[in-house]
């Protein structure tokens, strides 16, 4: 990977993700239209998420396209088709359950129980498996179904569910959080990088990972922290204020090793299919999925982590 496009590239990236969140929070102010309220929709103002959605279907297919590839390299007749169609569906089933179960409102879910969301979960990941099931034994051939499938299942997961925690974030809380969080997985991620290029002497996982360093990982984690009390003193973080310095530190640390451990779990993938980038979609940097690594894997974490630190925006 060329320091050079990074050093062009990743800038213009972070500068693209605040343009892009500071608009979806704009739009977040704007009066509901007529059609969306008498559709049961119970605020006055647009909802929370619309271009973070958008944006989060492109790169779902985009990356599922190259998860695809990657089945494909190991030899799995995976189709780009369904394995698209699947983290599609599961980005869509993560996002749009109803948060608000109160039978007294006359929205939709009204009169659901709290257990009806993991139902419905559950209910996405069995339709999802019997339609990959069906699919790969179209031909009435069993060769290579069970592979195939998991990987349906595999982009259902990792490419829907785990990725709409983010927008699951976004319903909750300030479009900033979002950007905060975001911000403290990539500051890892570059930090790790640099830091490791630099100094880095002792490497981390040898046989996964040959480029990742312990020294790499320590200049990561610190890079996320102070980006971690930065933007906890910005959001002003009223639950906490004798302990931000602290809560934005430990944050920031959670979310740099959990990161990590995404960044670990792609290697993991590309390992076994034998192949050094996800994609060559973004110069320095690979394909979509090695951007996405990381917030994949801390955005359930992330949401989880906010709602005890902050259990009130519930």
């Amino acid at each position: 990977m060329s320091v050079r496009d990074r050093l062009l590239l990743g800038p213009l990236l972070i500068a693209l993700l605040l343009a892009l969140l500071w608009l979806d929070g704009f739009l977040d102010q704007l009066t509901c239209p007529a059609w969306l309220t008498n559709l049961g929709y119970p605020h006055p103002t647009l909802p929370p998420g619309i271009i973070l959605f958008i944006v989060m279907v492109g790169l779902s297919i985009m990356a599922a396209r190259e998860l695809a590839d990657i089945l494909h390299d190991k030899a799995i007749d995976a189709s780009r088709r369904i394995t698209t169609l699947a983290a599609f569906f599961g980005l869509c089933v993560s996002s749009f359950i109803p948060r608000n179960f109160d039978p007294s409102v006359s929205t939709l879910g009204a009169g659901w129980d709290p257990a009806t969301g993991g139902l419905i979960v559950s209910s996405s990941a069995v339709l999802v498996l019997i339609v990959a099931l069906r699919f790969y034994s179209r031909h009435k051939n069993t060769e290579g179904v069970i592979a195939a499938a998991g990987g349906t299942m595999l982009a259902f997961v990792y490419l829907g569910l785990m990725f709409g925690f983010i927008l699951a974030i976004r319903r909750e809380h300030p479009v900033w959080t979002v950007a905060w969080v975001l911000l403290m997985i990539k500051a890892c991620d570059t930090g790790a990088y640099f830091t490791g290029r630099a100094f880095g002497k002792r490497k981390l996982i040898l046989w996964l990972s040959p480029g990742k360093t312990w020294e790499g990982l320590v200049g990561g984690v610190i890079a996320s922290m102070a980006v971690g009390v930065i933007g906890v003193m910005l959001i002003d973080w009223k639950e906490h204020p004798q302990h931000l310095v602290l809560v934005g530190a430990l944050t920031g640390l959670l979310f740099g090793l959990i990161g990590q451990v995404g960044d670990l779990t792609m290697s993991l993938l590309k390992r076994d299919a034998g192949i050094k980038d996800s994609g060559k979609t973004l110069p320095g940097f690979g394909g979509i999925l090695d951007v996405l690594d990381s917030p994949l894997l801390v955005a359930p974490f992330a949401y989880w982590w906010l709602r005890l630190m902050l259990p009130q925006h519930v």
